[in-house]
């Protein structure tokens, strides 16, 4: 799994999806933007181009990821908290090394490939 989503996000997330039509999966995934410079995307989707998706069951919502999006977001938790002010979804991303303040935007880790032999 590239994301694991906690049973509070779940259940919000099932909430949501009941007024959807039938096929329909979570799309998370990053755009650049914002003020660290990529910020995430969440939302559904209908279609999937498997060239460039994947889709897995994630804790019983199916998900569609980007296959580029999957090393930045990869070992990324989708929680969903709620508080007297209400609720929304956190994202806790190993890979984010800066962070802005209302934590919608980050910089990834630098991820290089194997080291060219001489």
């Amino acid at each position: 799994m590239v994301i694991s989503i906690t049973d509070g996000a779940r259940d919000q997330v099932k909430e949501m999806m009941k007024d959807e039509s039938e096929g329909v999966r979570l799309r998370f995934g990053v755009k650049g933007g914002g003020c660290s410079g990529l910020s995430y995307s969440l939302g559904f989707e209908y279609d999937v181009n498997e060239e460039l998706d994947m889709v897995e069951d994630i804790n019983g919502i199916p998900v569609v990821i980007n296959k580029q999006d999957a090393p930045i977001i990869e070992g990324t938790t989708l929680d969903f908290k709620q508080n007297m002010m209400g609720g929304g979804f956190s994202i806790d991303n190993p890979n984010a090394i800066v962070s802005c303040g209302c934590g919608s935007s980050f910089k990834a880790k630098e991820r290089t490939g194997t080291p060219e032999k001489c």
